[in-house]
């Protein structure tokens, strides 16, 4: 399978995230922060489940290092400290507001961490100039993003049994 089909499953699941959760803890009712976290986790313990099934069924080697347990369980550990402040985060903003905010600075955030990482370089020089110019870019679509997101919908005007008449007009 090629690699762009899982990209867009990931970016189909996470574009849907943020507003799934919310909807998700307005449902569980007042401070259900936490307890909307709880099915987050398991949501991962069953899929996780799933994974090692299939790994026991195509008779997948389980052969582990302990440099690549021990960093993959740090990265398990960020994506849930990350759910985390997108649930706190849901708790007093739209998510018209978080997920443009978390979408658009995570790649900014992992250019920079894999720059380092990997020693890349992280430094304009002639030649980087063009891409520092598409991260202020970035940010900087973030920003328009915000500033124009969608109005939310007005609350719908209860129907009353009779209009009221103007104080001149009497009824027949």
């Amino acid at each position: 399978m090629k690699w762009w089909y899982f990209v867009m499953m990931t970016v189909l699941c996470w574009g849907t995230y943020v507003t799934t959760l919310h909807h998700g803890q307005k449902e569980l009712g007042k401070d259900s922060a936490l307890r909307a976290f709880l099915f987050v986790g398991t949501a991962y313990f069953l899929v996780t489940a799933g994974v090692l099934i299939y790994l026991f069924a195509t008779k997948e080697p389980m052969k582990f290092t302990s440099k690549g347990v021990s960093l993959s369980l740090m990265a398990g550990v960020l994506g849930a400290f990350g759910a985390l402040g997108i649930i706190f985060a849901l708790k007093t903003q739209s998510p018209l507001i978080v997920a443009p905010m978390v979408f658009a600075g995570t790649p900014i955030m992992n250019t920079f961490v894999n720059m380092i990482w990997d020693k890349q370089g992280a430094w304009p020089t002639e030649k980087k100039v063009m891409f520092f110019v598409g991260i202020f870019m970035a940010a900087g679509g973030t920003g328009l993003v915000l500033r124009n997101k969608p109005k939310p919908a007005a609350a719908p005007v209860p129907a009353t049994a009779e209009a009221p008449l103007p104080a001149n007009e009497t009824t027949p």
